[in-house]
């Protein structure tokens, strides 16, 4: 396994992963069902049975069969609890890419993505995160747990299946440190917390995308990529692994409608789904948790990539009046068959 480095001066992080070289059959799909054998085996593997879902996990070369989410690590991970490499100071820092990096496939169909499956499915995927989340927080050396997923081509993904990613650092990653020390800075001046702020002020406002009983989906205020769109608890919440079935189940709707408006407002989209968690490691700095989607409609300029400065072709408020028109729709249409 490779190791993180820092920039010369900057806080960002980048990892030398290397990489699997072994030949994967192009025709086959490691994450469909009867290809198991192809991935680790899983250590949870979720199978419904008379209308209850089991919890399973595979036995050596016994593949669970019939399962509607898996959870196994990866075989190409990004980072890894066997890594060897040392600390080194700058200007060529690097530290051990240390960490566990888990797969949750959450559907066993490939013409499935994040926009199509059930919000019940979601549910049992969020339940998983979360049972997951828990579990990765009570290892060595887990200061921090990321999880994502990747949709489309231009997004980063080459595997039809949808699925999440969950990586865990020994480090708190530059953009979550920033987020946090920020809203601890807006914490201890104003006593109130930004991202509440945030939802008080984008509820009802032209931004807001949708919202339901306990969460708002919102274009921000200012967004590195046109339709870009957060979702975020309305009530005060920095720990996403406390949230109760019924916010689950709430949080599965608006995140089922809005990523199904969002495929139906641009088509052929790609895009990344980026939960933003606060560390939840005793001290640490909390944040007011949500998710962003980034939808990736053009390519970066030099401005933007070398300047950090953003321009877009769409102001968020017409990003989210149109974003709204057809997550309302796909909003309407999950109720009428829920």
């Amino acid at each position: 396994m490779g190791d993180m480095r820092k920039g010369y001066v900057s806080e960002r992080f980048m990892i030398v992963a290397k990489k699997d070289d072994k030949v994967v059959d192009p025709k086959k799909f490691p994450y469909a069902p009867g290809n198991e054998s192809m991935t680790n085996p899983s250590v949870l593997s979720l199978v419904e049975k008379e209308g209850m879902l089991q919890r399973l996990q595979d036995n050596e070369d016994e593949y669970v069969k019939g399962w509607s989410i898996r959870v196994f690590e990866s075989k190409n991970p990004i980072v890894s609890i066997d890594t060897e490499n040392s600390y080194s100071e700058r200007p060529f820092y690097s530290e051990p890419a240390y960490g566990y990096h888990y797969i949750i496939v959450a559907s066993p169909k490939k013409t499935d993505t994040f926009a199509t499956i059930a919000p019940e499915q979601w549910s049992n995927v969020l339940v998983v995160v979360q049972d997951r989340l828990r579990w990765l927080y009570t290892q060595k050396g887990v200061t921090y747990v990321s999880i994502y997923g990747d949709h489309g081509e231009l997004a980063g993904n080459t595997n039809p299946h949808p699925h999440l990613h969950i990586l865990t650092f020994s480090t708190i990653p530059p953009i979550i440190e920033e987020e946090a020390e920020a809203s601890h800075k807006i914490l201890n001046e104003k006593g109130v917390c930004s991202m509440c702020q945030v939802v008080n002020e984008e509820i009802g406002g032209p931004r807001q995308i949708l919202q339901t009983d306990g969460f708002i989906a919102f274009c921000p205020w200012s967004p590195s990529y046109p339709y870009e769109f957060w979702i975020s608890p309305k009530k005060h919440n920095t720990s996403f692994s406390k949230i109760t079935q019924k916010e689950i189940n709430d949080l599965s709707l608006i995140l089922r409608s809005t990523l199904g408006g969002l495929s139906k407002a641009v088509k052929n989209v790609s895009y990344n789904l980026v939960f933003h968690l606060s560390p939840e490691k005793k001290n640490s700095k909390q944040i007011h948790w949500h998710i962003e989607i980034y939808p990736i409609t053009k390519p970066w300029s030099g401005l933007e990539r070398g300047y950090g400065i953003f321009v877009n072709d769409i102001s968020p408020e017409q990003a989210a009046e149109k974003l709204g028109a057809t997550c309302r729709k796909e909003l309407a249409n999950l109720v009428g068959i829920i």
